[in-house]
C-alpha cells in the first residue's frame, strides 16, 4: 500500500476544501439554522411531537443526512471531475500508484468532509433543540457508513459527468428530492398505506430511518433492514468503481 501517494492526494483534497471553507461549511449550516426556524419554530408549533419526540428534535437526523448525502457526493464529483477537466488525472494514473489508492485517497478525503459537517451540524442542533442521542456508536456508523458510500457515487459521478452541469443533474434533480421524500421532514407512518409501500423503493427511506432510530430508538424501518441497504448501495458503488477502472471508461480517452 502506498501511503504516501495516498496521504498526497488526501492532503490535496483537503487543502482545496480549506480554501473554500465559506461554501463547503458555513452555506451548510446556515441552510440547516434556517430549516430549523422554518420546519422547527413555524410547523413544530403546530406538530408537537412524533412518535414521542419533538418536532424539532425528530428533524435533526433528516436534516443531518440531507446535508451528508448532498455534500458526499458533491465533493467526490468535483474532486475527481477537475483532475479529468484539467488533464492532470493522466499524471496520476502514469504514477506509481493503484486504482485502490487514487479511490482512497479521493473518496477518504470527501468522507472526511461530509462526516464533518454533519457533526458540525449536529453540534448547532444542540442551540436550537434539546436532543438524545441513544446509540452514539450506531450513529456513528450510520454517518461514516453513508458519507463513504454516497463519496463512491459522487466519484463515480464525477467520472461519468462530461460538464459542469451534469455535476448539478443528480445531486439537486435526484439526490436532493428522494432525501425531502424520505422522511426527513416527517415519519412515513403518517402517510396513506399505499404511499407507504411505494415510499419503501426510496434508498434514502433506509438511511433516514436507521439514522434517526440511532438517536431516538423509533424507526420507521427494521434498524437490520437499513443497515443491510446502506451495505448493500455500498457494495454496488465498489462494484461500479471497479468496473470503471478495468475498462478505463471516460479515464484513457
Amino acid at each position: 500500500m502506498n501511503l504516501p501517494a495516498i496521504r498526497a492526494i488526501y492532503k490535496f483534497e483537503m487543502a482545496r476544501w480549506r480554501r473554500t471553507l465559506w461554501q463547503s461549511v458555513v452555506s451548510p449550516v446556515v441552510s440547516t439554522s434556517l430549516y430549523f426556524v422554518v420546519f422547527g419554530a413555524a410547523i413544530g408549533t403546530r406538530i408537537a411531537h412524533i412518535e414521542g419526540v419533538s418536532y424539532g428534535a425528530f428533524i435533526v437526523p433528516g436534516l443531518i443526512m440531507l446535508m451528508l448525502l448532498t455534500q458526499s457526493v458533491m465533493n467526490a464529483s468535483f474532486g475527481i471531475y477537475f483532475p479529468r477537466f484539467a488533464g492532470t488525472i493522466y499524471e496520476i494514473l502514469s504514477a506509481p500508484i493503484s486504482y485502490l489508492e487514487i479511490v482512497i485517497g479521493y473518496v477518504g478525503a470527501a468522507a472526511t468532509k461530509s462526516i464533518l459537517i454533519g457533526l458540525i451540524i449536529l453540534g448547532t442542533a444542540f442551540f436550537f433543540v434539546p436532543i438524545r442521542i441513544e446509540h452514539p456508536l450506531f450513529m456513528l456508523l450510520f454517518l461514516v457508513l453513508t458519507a463513504v458510500t454516497f463519496s463512491l457515487f459522487g466519484f463515480v459521478l464525477g467520472i461519468w459527468a462530461d460538464g459542469f452541469e451534469r455535476l448539478q443533474i443528480v445531486p439537486l434533480l435526484i439526490i436532493t428530492p428522494l432525501t425531502f421524500l424520505g422522511g426527513t421532514f416527517y415519519s412515513i407512518s403518517v402517510l396513506p398505506p399505499i404511499w407507504q409501500k411505494v415510499t419503501l423503493f426510496n434508498p434514502v427511506v433506509y438511511l433516514v430511518s436507521g439514522f434517526r432510530w440511532s438517536f431516538f430508538g423509533t424507526a420507521d424501518v427494521s434498524v437490520g433492514v437499513s443497515l443491510g441497504m446502506t451495505i448493500l448501495f455500498l457494495l454496488i458503488c465498489l462494484a461500479v468503481v471497479w468496473w470503471i477502472f478495468k475498462t478505463g471508461y471516460r479515464l484513457k480517452s
